[in-house]
């Protein structure tokens, strides 16, 4: 595991590799701007406006990373604990309990005007190894116990409960798990009983993934959401993990929320992903954007689906590269806490308006050198390797960013763009001039921390060794925070 990182489930992994193995040629949607825009307002507000929420997951080793709370607090209003709320955690050992870190999330949360989604107080995995040692005889009494002491803990504080995680194999049969092998079917429907007790007020939901569009697995649900509410049961809701592939979000999910609420029962998307072979193209950023935005239309159209959460902030902190190796690139920001064109599409999607960044220009100080960007002997030669140079005020240091993205230099009546030469996405990529030709190469962010990346490389422009002196070169480089990747454009 990896330190403040949500955690794969073991469960999970396996379930969704076999979807990895199904990935299909998927035509790319019509192309959407890269850069980032400025929103009109937040995803939250977004979403409170249509009578929904906007969520994300987050664990106490998040809390302590500025660069994720200050995404969160504002874009998102409904925090799901990454592990903070599971059995491992609250009830390490039998009868002792452990709500300290649940608890910071839920402070973190109601600091910040958000509600929580609790969970998960039962799932055949993070179960710690008492559980499983138990008697069968005995296994009914631990669930109970467990869910009445910790829905109990946090009555009246929680928006839902995931009660039970994740109890379908693919074929829609359910798990053999320590409790359905202890208690049959009945496990489920006790586990929400119990639960309702403890926290009346609470929604109650059963959660898995898998189940997004209509399937075997998604009639499995279905089929036994039917049956408890016929027993009377206090179901309230289902959870659609969507953990999904680029390009591969099912035709069929605004159908299945749709007959779900056809039962009276509220649907969410609760940890929504949508991971990408690396390194990400700029066509599979495209297609994450029209399945974001198709996620959120499929819900919009539901008037029972509530809300939609993420699974994680952004790309450096998301479980996806450690249990899926080779794929990445899965929420709407990036590693350096940039939004992607999956923001911008989910903005739109929940009616928002977003407005490109007007041209800006003038000299591209190297912060730590102290000099500008500069066109070697002001020469127009497609391919030549910019430097850093006293700033002189000439027109080889002079850059506009303009709305396609592009840091263009005009000198002696030619345009050029800042290139990554070769289309290159490793460290020591040599930054040259050449004809403008709105590819992504010649796309680069200006981040308010500073720093400038590439749009499709994500690696910052850089100063060769730090150098300060005239005719150092500048390259791509992994972003470090070093003062040899600070910039201004002024």
């Amino acid at each position: 595991m990896i330190p403040g990182r949500i955690p794969a489930r073991r469960g999970l992994a396996r379930g969704l590799a076999m979807t990895a193995a199904a990935v299909l040629a998927i035509p790319v949607a019509a192309a959407l701007t890269v850069q980032p825009a400025t929103a009109a307002t937040s995803l939250r507000g977004l979403a409170e406006a249509q009578n929904r929420y906007f969520g994300t997951a987050l664990t106490d080793g998040d809390l302590n990373n500025s660069a994720e709370t200050n995404i969160a607090g504002p874009q998102f209003d409904m925090v799901t604990p990454g592990n903070e709320m599971k059995w491992d955690t609250t009830e390490p050992s039998n009868g002792s309990y452990n709500f300290g870190p649940g608890d910071q999330i839920l402070s973190w949360a109601q600091a910040h005007n958000d509600r929580v989604r609790g969970h998960n107080l039962v799932w055949h995995s993070q179960l710690p190894g008492w559980v499983n040692s138990l008697p069968q005889n005995q296994v009914q009494g631990a669930m109970e116990a467990h869910i009445t002491t910790e829905a109990t803990h946090y009555k009246g504080k929680l928006y839902a409960w995931d009660v039970v995680n994740e109890p379908f194999n693919e074929d829609g049969s359910l798990r053999q798990d320590v409790f359905d092998k202890a208690m049959g079917t009945n496990y489920i429907a006790d586990a929400i009983r119990t639960a309702h007790a403890a926290d009346p007020n609470a929604k109650l939901y059963l959660n898995d993934y898998n189940i997004e569009g209509e399937n075997a697995k998604s009639d499995g649900m279905y089929n036994l959401a039917k049956s408890l509410l016929s027993q009377g049961v206090p179901l309230n809701g289902i959870g659609l993990e969507s953990h999904f592939i680029v390009g591969q979000v099912p035709s069929t999910m605004q159908a299945n929320m749709q007959r779900f609420a056809a039962l009276g029962l509220d649907v969410a998307v609760t940890e929504l992903d949508d991971r990408i072979q690396l390194p990400a193209s700029s066509a599979n950023l495209q297609q994450q954007a029209a399945d974001y935005a198709n996620i959120v239309k499929d819900c919009l159209a539901v008037s029972r689906c509530v809300g939609i959460s993420q699974w994680g902030v952004d790309d450096g902190n998301s479980w996806i590269p450690g249990t899926f190796p080779g794929y990445g690139a899965a929420t709407m920001y990036d590693q350096n806490f940039q939004p992607k064109p999956a923001y911008n599409s989910t903005v739109s999607a929940l009616g928002g308006g977003s407005t490109p960044p007007p041209p800006s220009g003038g000299a591209l100080h190297a912060v730590g050198a102290g000099k500008c960007v500069d066109v070697p002997n002001s020469t127009t030669t497609s391919g030549t390797q910019v430097q850093i140079y006293s700033c002189d005020g000439q027109a080889n240091q002079a850059f506009t960013h303009n709305s396609a993205g592009e840091l263009a230099v005009t000198d002696a009546g030619v345009t050029d763009c800042l290139d990554a030469n070769g289309k290159g996405t490793t460290n020591g990529t040599k930054v040259i001039i050449y004809p403008c030709n709105g590819q992504p190469n010649q796309q680069w962010t200006i981040n308010s921390n500073g720093t400038i990346t590439g749009v499709q490389s994500g690696l910052c422009l850089d100063v060769t060794g730090a150098s300060t002196a005239n005719g150092a070169l500048v390259e791509l480089w992994t972003c470090n925070g070093g003062s040899n990747q600070q910039w201004t454009l002024s």
